[in-house]
């Protein structure tokens, strides 16, 4: 069986894994305040080129995202996202749980949230007896693979900044979206354009760990207690600064980034070449077939996949994910039983 369901089945980078048994038996102390936090955090800092950022670490997506929005919003205060969000689509209703509504926005087969879609929304909102919009969330690689340009980031920045906005940048997929050909994006412009964004471990050769830059230095204080509050202290807190410190050492996160996208590029082009259809052309590390109702038994037999959302009475779109660990062989011999 071709294991192409996710990013985050095999357990970590080799390097990480050394990183992390180097230091396991030292007796470190607890809540990220080690020295491995901090000097991962500064690694951060000068990548970003933010030196007034505060970084924070915690365990996953769903709940980096979580703790970001109640720490920025008021109990009449909501989030700004597209229809295929991972927060309005894949959380289980996180966000709302914590009194947050979600105001979701349509968006093309790209899964982008435009400048222009905010204008109406806080004409929409002036009245007082609705939810008042504070918050945009978008996902840097997108949930169908795309990416946000610099061009298409600095847009939607200044139109935040025009209606008193924070913008967020979901980073699970970070390490993919900014080794991507198609985008220009670097650290540095995440910092200069977004109030706050996550850099990914979990999909990207960590065990497990989100890190969090706070640019906007208003949402910065107490924040530890927040993430307390909801449960997001880890108390071997240094288990995830070691990660990333480990990851930021040299170009290794960059590196599995542009693993993934190489091993997706060329699933997606074999694919291609097949004479099948896509949902869209992605140029980071899903891939996404349109199918044959008729084909989903026989795939289930052959590899692991997921299910997206059905095209039609006959087609169902399905996703291909690559990772740091897939080979060129698990590709290729993907391809020719596909064949």
């Amino acid at each position: 069986m071709y294991n192409f369901r996710n990013d985050y089945s095999q357990g970590a980078h080799p390097d990480v894994l050394k990183a992390v048994e180097a230091c396991n038996m030292e007796g470190i102390i607890g809540y990220g305040q080690d020295d491995y936090c901090k000097k991962a955090a500064d690694k951060i800092r000068t990548a970003c080129q933010a030196p007034n950022a505060r970084v924070e670490f915690l365990i996953g997506g769903t709940q980096t995202n979580v703790v970001t929005i109640s720490a920025v919003l008021r109990p009449w205060e909501a989030v700004i996202c597209a229809e295929t969000a991972h927060i309005n689509g894949h959380e289980a209703g996180a966000a709302e749980a914590r009194g947050h509504k979600l105001i979701q926005v349509p968006v093309g087969a790209d899964g982008k949230v435009r400048p222009e879609q905010i204008p109406p929304i806080m004409e929409r909102h002036e009245d007082e007896h609705l939810t008042k919009p504070r918050f945009v969330y978008i996902s840097q690689a997108t949930e169908n693979g795309t990416v946000y340009t610099k061009a298409e980031l600095a847009a939607l920045s200044d139109m935040c900044k025009k209606y008193g906005l924070f913008l967020f940048a979901d980073g699970a997929r970070l390490g993919v979206a900014l080794t991507s050909p198609a985008c220009d994006v670097t650290l540095a412009d995440m910092a200069r354009y977004c109030d706050a964004f996550y850099i990914g471990g979990t999909k990207n050769g960590a065990m497990m760990g989100e890190a969090l830059v706070l640019v906007d230095e208003g949402v910065q204080k107490d924040f530890f207690r927040l993430k307390k509050q909801m449960f997001a202290v880890l108390a071997k807190g240094w288990l995830l600064g070691v990660q990333f410190d480990a990851l930021f050492t040299g170009d290794l996160y960059w590196k599995l980034g542009r693993h993934a996208n190489e091993m997706a590029q060329r699933l997606q082009k074999g694919i291609q070449d097949l004479g099948w259809e896509l949902m869209v052309e992605s140029p980071t590390n899903q891939v996404f077939p349109i199918v044959p109702n008729s084909m989903l038994k026989k795939l289930d037999g052959l590899c692991y996949y997921e299910t997206w959302c059905p095209k039609d009475a006959d087609h169902t779109i399905i996703r291909f994910v690559c990772n740091f660990a897939t080979k060129v062989e698990d590709v290729d011999g993907l391809l020719a039983a596909l064949k």
